[in-house]
């Protein structure tokens, strides 16, 4: 496994990230920690432009856990299925909706281990809720962060557990609260999977990935810090 990029290249790089966008937010629409718990869990295995459209309609009528149960998992299905796995999806929803209201008083518990108990939430569903509602510097890690971690040598690591640990200890404490965000919107939009836009990348100067267009470095970058 390659070492990661040093400190100051990495500091540089997210002071990039953060003139750029210096509050950068989640694409999943919703309106409460609730409403965020169902379109994470919403989210798996499909998009978050699919996951909107369908929750559009549901949040307007089940913005709770005791609305959702109240809808029923058939009235959640007719919402939610043009979303991948829909049915699996709707069983857990209304399952952690029910553990919601009997165990936490309707209320979305703040801590991960919690969270995690939920029927279809994951760590990583665990830490967007963490991060988006409570800002709390938990650092999701999906696809599009695996990826740019590993291309840029910013969290290098085998699993997406060592990607995280590599973010928590790589990253200047500074950053860490919108890390996830300007990771993924970077692996989503420019850092792509098959034709990464480098030329339109701005820390491609800084970035080792050597499948790329030599690029000069951009106006004001800094050219003392070592890739």
């Amino acid at each position: 496994m390659p070492k990661p990029l040093p400190y100051a290249t990495i500091h540089e790089i997210f002071t990039r990230f953060r003139d750029a966008e210096a509050e950068p937010v989640g694409e999943l629409n919703h309106t409460n920690a609730y409403t965020l718990v169902v379109a994470v869990a919403l989210s798996a295995q499909a998009t978050d432009k699919g996951v909107n459209k369908a929750t559009e309609k549901l949040f307007q009528v089940a913005d709770t856990p005791e609305k959702m149960l109240a809808l029923g998992e058939d009235g959640l299905i007719e919402h939610i299925r043009t979303i991948g796995l829909y049915r699996n999806k709707a069983k857990n929803v209304i399952k952690l909706s029910r553990i919601l209201v009997e165990d936490y008083g309707g209320q979305v518990p703040s801590s991960r281990a919690a969270l995690q108990a939920l029927p279809g939430v994951g760590r990583k569903t665990a830490n967007v809720v963490l991060n988006m509602w409570w800002r709390f510097p938990a650092q999701a890690v999906d696809t599009h962060i695996f990826r740019v971690g590993n291309r840029t040598r910013i969290a290098p690591g085998k699993d997406v557990d060592a990607v995280e640990r590599a973010i928590e200890d790589n990253i200047p404490a500074e950053f860490q609260l919108h890390a996830h965000h300007w990771l993924i919107l970077h692996g989503r939009y420019t850092c792509v999977a098959r034709r990464p836009k480098c030329p339109a990348c701005l820390i491609a100067d800084l970035c080792p990935y050597e499948d790329k267009t030599p690029l000069p470095a951009p106006k004001g970058a800094r050219k003392d810090l070592p890739a």
